[in-house]
C-alpha cells in the first residue's frame, strides 16, 4: 500500500515521504495512529495544503520533547523486585513497570515509549532507551534490586551477587563444621546380663 507519512517513522521516512509498505503495517499501525495517510489524489492535495501546519506542529512537539530529554537524560530509576539468591527475578521488568517508576518521579511517559529489547529477568543496572519523539531518544538507567540498601550498593558499583555467593558459601561451610562437631556421641548402654 502506498502511504504519505505525516511524521517521521524510523527506518521508513520523513514527513511528506510517499512510501510503499505492507498492507497490514499500514492498516494496523500507520493509519490508526495517524502517522500516515493513504496515497490517494485527494489525500495528496490535502497534504500539500496542510504541509506547513503539520511541519510546524511536529517542530513544536519536537521542541517539547527536547526540553524533557534534557531533564531525563541519564536519570536513574529504582525498581524493587523479588528475586532468588542468584539474582534471578521471579518475574520480569516490563516497559509498563519502567513507565510507572518514571511517572512517580514526575516524568509522564507512555509505556510504548520505553524500548526494552531484551527482557530484564535479573537484578542489576540496565540502560534503557526512551523515545520521546520520533527524532528524540534518551537513555535512562534502571536499577533493579531486591531492597533499597541493595539498590544503593549497586549504584555505587558493588557486585551484590558476588558478595552474596561468598557469604552463602561461608554459611554452608560453617553449618557443615557445626553439624560434624556438634553431633552428640552415642553412649553405649551396658549389656544386660
Amino acid at each position: 500500500m502506498q502511504v504519505i507519512l505525516l511524521e517521521r517513522v524510523e527506518k521508513l521516512g520523513q514527513i511528506g515521504d510517499e512510501v510503499r509498505v505492507k498492507d497490514g503495517f499500514a492498516r494496523n499501525f500507520l493509519l490508526p495512529k495517524k502517522k500516515a495517510l493513504r496515497a490517494t489524489k485527494a489525500n495528496r492535495d490535502y497534504f500539500q495544503t496542510q504541509k506547513t501546519q503539520i511541519e510546524a506542529h511536529n517542530l513544536k512537539l519536537k521542541g517539547e520533547a527536547e526540553k524533557i530529554a534534557q531533564k531525563l537524560e541519564g536519570q536513574k530509576f529504582v525498581l524493587l523486585r523479588q528475586a532468588g539468591d542468584r539474582g534471578q527475578l521471579y518475574g520480569s521488568v516490563s516497559p509498563r513497570d519502567v513507565a510507572d517508576a518514571m511517572e512517580k518521579t514526575g516524568f509522564k511517559v507512555d509505556r510504548h515509549q520505553v524500548l526494552i529489547s531484551v527482557a530484564i529477568k535479573s537484578i542489576g543496572l540496565f540502560t534503557i532507551p526512551v523515545v520521546l519523539h520520533p527524532e528524540v531518544k534518551v537513555n535512562i538507567i534502571v536499577n533493579v534490586a531486591r531492597s533499597e540498601d541493595e539498590a544503593e550498593r549497586q549504584a555505587r558499583g558493588e557486585d551484590v551477587l558476588a558478595e552474596k555467593t561468598d557469604a552463602e558459601e561461608a554459611k554452608v561451610a560453617a553449618e557443615e563444621l557445626f553439624d560434624a562437631g556438634a553431633a552428640p556421641a552415642e553412649e553405649e548402654e551396658p549389656a544386660e546380663a
